[in-house]
């Protein structure tokens, strides 16, 4: 079908970097990538989440827009999110029908919400991929980079515990955060999005739909490339589809596990495969010689394109279906969440107890340092607070933290408090 023209909105800023010539034609084509897919109005859902526009974050030479949700309580040097919204999609409604706030709520992270608008893409899209946006230190990816270092300065946030996340061009975003910041993001979660740079030499419709198949090789030099002097640790990655999506076709998940598992030096077959949610969502995790889940992919079955969520009051429940994109499955926020090693209300994870001024928390000597109740070092973990040994860094080594007074641990695997 012929394409509009691409125009900027007035008083846009003009993206200098572009090729000269070849902006005319690049951008008419890119104009509305993903947003013919995502076309037509979109009605947003009524405001329910409380959010702090944020001004004077950085330079911002991606022209983006930064929210925060603060929890009413949030603990010191809490964790932050990052998350993305898809095309002709807001903050607001990815933060009213996500259920991200609602997880922020229950186990304390800041929300930071990037925005994009029509002056940078008539479709609200995120430029994932342009140079001048996908790139470390410049555009788009470098105005994001300063919303998380503006988190940190002003909230006294946790820089070890930054996380991303993201729907459909946000999802590929989030790829390119990772992939330009590894240094950055400690995890990410990547919703019906695209593998990093793959538009270096295809179209990103190509790239949408059938999908491009490279390598697992040559998708992670894609990835080395963004970031040459970078040696690791790459971030752990989190890839979610909808088995029926014709928009972003869920080929792409298979070529994103691909470029992840050959960063982490993991084979592309999965250490183990299980089911999980109402809809029997199938999950495939790919786990790295520490114990950890350096790679997971979760394929829903019998939706398109959006995000996953699961409407309701239950303990596993969360996200709203009152936008478009948002499809009633199961709730992929939680998952994402404890994915993060934020959720600490899932089987295995840290469950708080006690009485009087103790609290007590039973998890994984990995969870709890992804908590903030211990730190790591030479392989080995340490409560805070105490310096107590507790053994090897891992997912299969479980003891109980006592935390008193706040932010002093001591092992109490015989009772506690």
């Amino acid at each position: 079908m012929p394409l509009p023209p691409f125009r900027l909105a007035p008083g846009a800023r003009p993206r200098a970097r572009l090729l000269p010539r070849l902006i005319p034609r690049v951008l008419a084509v890119l104009a509305v990538v993903l947003g013919t897919a995502l076309a037509g109005p979109v009605p947003e859902a009524r405001a329910a989440v409380t959010l702090t526009r944020v001004t004077g974050f950085g330079s911002d030479p991606g022209a983006l827009t930064m929210y925060v949700y603060r929890p009413a309580t949030l603990p010191a040097h809490p964790p932050v999110v990052v998350a993305l919204h898809g095309c002709t999609q807001s903050a607001q409604v990815y933060a009213d029908n996500s259920g991200l706030p609602q997880l922020a709520d229950q186990h304390g992270f800041l929300l930071v919400l990037a925005e994009t608008g029509t002056a940078n893409n008539p479709n609200k899209c995120f430029n994932w991929f342009q140079t001048a946006d996908n790139r470390r230190g410049q555009g788009e990816a470098l105005s994001v980079r300063q919303m998380v270092s503006h988190a940190v300065t002003a909230y006294g946030a946790d820089p070890q515990r930054v996380y991303v996340t993201g729907l459909s061009a946000g999802g590929a975003m989030t790829a390119v955060m990772l992939a330009a910041y590894p240094d950055v993001f400690s995890a990410g979660a990547v919703v019906a999005g695209l593998p990093y740079d793959c538009t270096r030499d295809n179209s990103p419709y190509t790239c949408m739909n059938p999908g491009v198949d490279l390598s697992p090789a040559d998708w992670a030099g894609r990835v080395r490339d963004a970031y040459p002097s970078y040696t690791g640790p790459w971030p752990r990655t989190a890839v979610w589809y909808g088995d029926q999506d014709t928009t972003v076709a869920p080929r792409n998940a298979s070529e994103l596990r691909d470029q992840w598992t050959a960063l982490h030096g993991l084979s592309q077959t999965p250490t183990r495969t299980t089911t999980i949610g109402p809809d029997a969502t199938r999950q495939d995790q790919y786990v790295a010689a520490d114990g950890t889940v350096a790679v997971e992919v979760d394929r829903v079955p019998g939706i398109g394109h959006g995000t996953p969520v699961d409407p309701g009051t239950g303990s596993e429940q969360c996200g709203s279906t009152g936008a478009p994109y948002f499809l009633d499955s199961v709730c992929s926020s939680r998952w994402i969440a404890r994915f993060f090693g934020l959720d600490t209300t899932g089987p295995g994870d840290p469950d708080p107890g006690g009485g009087g001024s103790a609290a007590c928390w039973t998890a994984s000597n990995y969870a709890h340092v992804q908590a903030g109740r211990a730190t790591t070092s030479g392989g080995s973990t340490y409560a805070n607070g105490s310096h107590q040994n507790m053994g090897l860094y891992n997912t299969f080594v479980t003891h109980t933290l006592k935390e008193s007074p706040t932010g002093y641990y001591t092992v109490a695997d015989t009772g506690c408090p």
